[in-house]
């Protein structure tokens, strides 16, 4: 495109009516072959934060880097237990409480330079996104 030239604007679009009810949105629905949204999400998760604990430094793997692994590892469990059980609930709360304190260790790895500052960013990013989605699943398993 040439900085010269200006670019073409769009006509507007009239607005739609108003009175006219829109038909209500279902939620998608998960085919029963298929995992979570989530724990497919966690599941990349999980294999980044591996990655990073093998690359702690060997007084800090074996000590700070497996409980960040195994912590990791509990909330895949969970998540996978949750995906096949019929009451849920009980298995996300443990799952959320689990990922806050993996939070917190996190925390402590980037002040210990065990995380760069551009690691901690992506990964408390991936522990967002996953957090709202295990309280809205949290959410829906109490109705």
């Amino acid at each position: 495109m040439n900085p010269n030239t200006k670019p073409k604007v769009a006509a507007p679009v009239p607005p739609t009516p108003t009175h006219a009810a829109a038909a209500p949105q279902a939620a998608p629905v998960r085919k029963s072959d298929e995992p979570p949204v989530l724990l497919v999400r966690w599941y990349e998760v999980v294999k980044w934060l591996l990655e990073r604990v093998e690359s702690f430094p060997k007084n800090q793997r074996f000590i700070f880097g497996q409980r960040v692994a195994d912590a990791a590892l509990d909330i895949l469990d969970l998540l996978v237990e949750a995906a096949y059980r019929k009451e849920k609930r009980e298995v996300l709360v443990r799952a959320n409480l689990r990922l806050e304190r993996l939070r917190w260790l996190l925390r402590l790895a980037r002040e210990r330079a065990l995380l760069t500052a551009r690691q901690q960013e992506f990964v408390a990013e991936q522990f967002l996104e996953c957090g709202k989605m295990l309280g809205g699943w949290i959410k829906a398993s109490a109705t």
